[in-house]
């Protein structure tokens, strides 16, 4: 269990970020237990296809709304505490969501309130934990407590999850969600036990938090390759989001699957990218972060290129496959690289914009691909985002090796 434990976190990477890495696979391993039980719920409350697809919007509204203001007041608190207090407010949203089950009160407007509550108190635990690790984690080893973070959410949230939690719900309504909500609980006190350094507030103006927001969108305006990656995030999601949004339809009419086959396609993106995490540490010691970076955006390019042209389900298969591997490499990457180049106190402001611009890359992207696949069929999105991520790759290519070692 020792040699498996230092495996997973090498020692040199210390004690807290062992207990970061536990209270976020905990805290994975509940989400992804509600990623199942949360529409089944949704789903017995109401038929009605806009609630439904309500339900999907208000866990992601959140991003787009505070998300820029949780990152400032992350940059302001005592991360830890900032954490810890989100976790406990977003078990006590589940809790009141379960006493509303177990009293029949339940409804379709219930359960919207709840998700929206829930992924508001989100955000700031979310803004909270990426800020904390670079005060925790060497520089050198931001990349590989990246890749660590993703194991845990691809095991936990997408894999071990989501049929624990729809077997919970065959057995009752309200158990998936006390099992999410005890995951929570768990996970704040994990938190707890990180040791942090002094954060020193002292010489800071007393400012409007809006202020504070400003600051980190100049500082991201004025670091060219920070400034650089953020758009590359963007625009990468936005192509890539056009045909994920309609991958299902895709893949019935391209593919000629059912809902079996369909599911397989998402397994081989689980495998690929749980490789890829775990032989993260290999792959950074044998390639400059350069030619990762490289590499993850030119297999991009090629993958909507193969899969714009595939009818073969096996073909797609592997290219799910091939995904899974670059798309978590470069979520490891382009995070150690964001983490390197910003400045401690800016760690909160600077992460949320990153992840700002990648919800809202996906929902414009997605958006695109239904009006795309409406006027031209299934397989036009895919040359949309082989056509804008070609030359967004074109036009970023001679950065690259600057953004890649932007701490320098």
């Amino acid at each position: 269990m020792s040699r498996l434990l230092d495996l997973i976190a090498p020692p040199r990477m210390g004690v807290p970020f062992r207990w970061n890495l536990a209270s976020t696979w905990t805290g994975n391993l509940g989400d992804g237990i509600a990623l199942a039980a949360g529409p089944l719920l949704v789903a017995s409350q109401t038929r009605n296809p806009a609630l439904i697809a309500a339900a999907a919007m208000v866990q992601r509204l959140p991003t787009l709304v505070i998300g820029l203001y949780a990152g400032a007041l992350a940059d302001r608190v005592d991360r830890r505490r900032l954490v810890v207090i989100a976790n406990v407010l977003r078990a006590l949203v589940i809790g009141g969501l379960i006493a509303t089950i177990v009293s029949g009160w339940v409804s379709i407007w219930a359960v919207l309130a709840s998700l929206l509550l829930v992924g508001i108190a989100e955000q700031f635990a979310d803004s909270g934990t990426r800020a904390v690790i670079p005060m925790i984690v060497p520089k050198s080893d931001l990349g590989i407590a990246s890749a660590r973070s993703m194991a845990g959410y691809l095991v936990a949230n997408e894999l071990l999850g989501p049929p624990i939690g729809a077997f919970l719900f065959a057995a009752g309504m309200a158990l998936p969600f006390g099992a999410q909500a005890a995951a929570l609980l768990l996970a704040a006190w994990l938190f707890t036990r990180i040791d942090l350094p002094d954060r020193s507030s002292a010489g800071r103006p007393e400012q409007h938090i809006g202020r504070d927001i400003l600051e980190g969108l100049r500082w991201i305006r004025h670091n060219s390759a920070v400034r650089t990656l953020s758009l590359v995030i963007f625009v990468f999601n936005l192509t890539w989001g056009a045909p994920w949004g309609i991958l299902v339809l895709w893949a019935q009419e391209r593919l000629g699957v059912g809902a079996v086959g369909f599911g397989v396609l998402s397994t081989a993106v689980g495998v690929g990218g749980i490789l890829a995490v775990l032989g993260y540490d290999r792959l950074e010691r044998r390639a400059s972060l350069a030619t990762l970076m490289k590499t993850c955006l030119a297999l991009e390019v090629l993958l909507h290129l193969a899969l714009a042209l595939t009818t073969s389900h096996w073909v797609a298969l592997v290219l799910m496959f091939v995904f899974g591997c670059y798309a978590f490499v470069w979520g490891s990457v382009s995070n150690a690289v964001r983490m390197r180049a910003t400045p401690e106190e800016f760690q909160g402001r600077v992460g949320s914009v990153y992840f700002f611009g990648l919800t809202s890359g996906l929902l414009v992207g997605q958006f695109l691909g239904g009006l795309i696949a409406t006027r031209w069929g299934a397989a036009a999105p895919f040359w949309f985002a082989f056509v804008g991520a070609g030359v967004t790759l074109l036009l970023v290519w001679r950065q690259l090796d600057h953004i890649a070692h932007a701490e320098a």
